[in-house]
């Protein structure tokens, strides 16, 4: 019954884990995933024969769980969140164990199965927002070592200025490749460690302070080897080199660390001591636990459960969203009032990445307005699992871009379709001395968005209620050549927007 929950489980959530295990083959950051429930299958091994003694019966409090997971599987689901569907993996997992050994057992094991929280990537946006963050401190404490060298360097953003050279600190030099790995490092040596619970947890808290100083100090360490001996040494073999040297140098700080609590506790004997590396003498055979129907029952009523869900899924899986009539953006006006504009193109790859459904980019100019702007919309006819909309937030910061400024801004001339004035988000980024203003807002379905969790709840309800989650990216970018004169740009693509809006709508489902 067990196995056949959690095979239940598996086919279930075959699409979530699936895209789970593509991101470590494809991202550096996370590529130690496959590692991490090999780990967690030891640790639940070592833990067997506690297990054994205090296993009783299946806990009845696993069934709402349960539901739960299923509930929270249902909304990333309809609402396209992969990470949603993976998180409720867990959860569906953890009680599926708590349903099979009871609440005292799985008490035991819950620090070895919270290990599998590591293999589950984060969120795009909160990924791209902590690599943006991380650049800048990491920059901010390099250009410090190479100043501690007496060297002459200026810090603006994320690029080091050498005077001869530039560097530029980006998104795969935040750290974020020795963070991760690191801190489920850090999580085993504490799982391990016979010691206070505040040691334990100091040691893995550490992990982020130690990944983030081991990484600017190689930072640093490049920009004093740039000045001495070129830029070659920014580049190829030597980076990477220098990549995996820190990230051995992030293990023996912690190991270090470590060793200097032990040294703390002097009488509590050595560092081997007192971390539970010892083996069971022998594995557990399914003789040794006294399984009855009435301990199981939690489990039976589980397993029901998930073989429910699995008759459900291919329903869920071949709804067919209800489509509605559109004009092409083909057809989208280059020429409207004083403004002249150039289509452009996205890349193959960049399109095969997106998964929209049509799109339009152009240039625009206005002589009258003494004004160029670019302006980019995407529509998505449906927004499933892996092709849904791309916020500007998570893709911004991506491309090097800091974002310096984030509010909303409504323009009470253009009336969205809700009947209400547009609101939409203004940002205003910032990269090598260059910056721009950004609107950009989302067409959900007759309503006018700019909170991009409220356009993900958005999604979800009207699959449940209106069978739809067809939807549309607005965006308008112009240059700002002279940040004195921001108003000036920020009335440019005021304008636009009040110009194209009735333009943009025609374009968009009309129900």
């Amino acid at each position: 019954m067990f196995l056949l929950a959690l095979g239940a489980l598996s086919f279930v959530f075959y699409d979530g884990l699936s895209y789970m295990v593509e991101i470590w083959g494809t991202s550096e950051e996370y590529s130690h995933g496959y590692m991490i429930p090999m780990v967690a299958l030891y640790l639940i091994w070592k833990k067997q024969w506690e297990v054994k003694e205090s296993m009783t019966t299946g806990a009845w409090i696993s069934v709402p769980i349960l539901m739960f997971g299923l509930v929270l599987f249902l909304v990333g689901e309809l609402s396209s969140l992969y990470t949603i569907i993976q998180y409720a993996f867990l959860v569906c997992f953890f009680a599926i164990i708590l349903a099979f050994i009871g609440l005292k057992s799985f008490k035991i094991l819950l620090p070895a199965i919270t290990y599998l929280v590591f293999m589950i990537p984060l969120p795009v946006f909160l990924y791209n927002s902590l690599s943006a963050e991380l650049q800048l401190i990491s920059s901010a404490i390099g250009v410090a070592v190479v100043r501690a060298f007496d060297i002459s360097v200026y810090l603006e953003g994320n690029v080091i200025d050498l005077g001869v050279y530039q560097l530029q600190v980006v998104e795969a030099c935040s750290g974020l490749r020795y963070l991760f790995p690191l801190m489920s490092f850090g999580y085993l040596i504490a799982f391990l460690y016979k010691g206070p619970m505040w040691i334990r947890a100091i040691l893995f808290l550490s992990t982020i302070p130690i990944t983030v100083l081991m990484n600017s100090f190689r930072i640093g360490v490049i920009g004093v080897t740039v000045e001495y001996w070129g830029i070659e040494m920014a580049e190829g073999f030597l980076h990477d080199f220098e990549g995996w040297v820190i990230f051995v140098g992030c293990l023996g700080v912690l190991v270090l660390e470590v060793w200097f609590f032990q040294w703390l506790r002097k009488g509590d004997g050595s560092l081997i001591d007192n971390l539970d590396l010892d083996l069971p003498e022998e594995t557990l055979s399914m003789s040794d636990l006294n399984f009855t129907r009435q301990t199981q029952k939690p489990l039976i009523a589980c397993l029901g459960l998930m073989l429910m869900a699995s008759l459900a899924l291919p329903m869920l899986e071949s709804r067919q969203e209800e489509q509605l009539e559109r004009t092409s953006f083909s057809q989208f006006p280059l020429y409207n009032k004083s403004w002249n504009g150039r289509e452009d193109s996205l890349e193959e790859s960049v399109l095969d990445a997106l998964k929209l459904t049509d799109y339009f980019i152009a240039n625009y100019t206005s002589k009258k307005k003494d004004a160029r702007l670019n302006f980019y919309v995407a529509y998505y006819s449906s927004q499933r699992k892996g092709s849904s909309i791309h916020s500007p937030r998570s893709c911004i910061p991506g491309g090097g871009w800091k974002i310096t400024g984030l509010r909303e801004h409504t323009i009470d001339s253009v009336i969205s379709r809700e009947g209400k004035p547009l609101n939409v988000n203004r940002i205003l980024i910032q990269k090598d001395g260059f910056a721009q203003i950004v609107y950009y807002w989302f067409e959900q379905r007759h309503r006018n968005v700019t909170n991009e969790y409220l356009a993900k709840w958005f999604i979800f309800w009207d699959s449940l209620t209106m069978n739809r989650t067809d939807g549309a990216l607005v965006r308008v970018t112009v240059p700002v050549p002279d940040i004195a004169d921001i108003d000036v740009y920020e009335e440019q693509a005021t304008q636009f927007v009040i110009d194209f809006y009735p333009e943009l709508i025609k374009h968009l489902p009309e129900a």
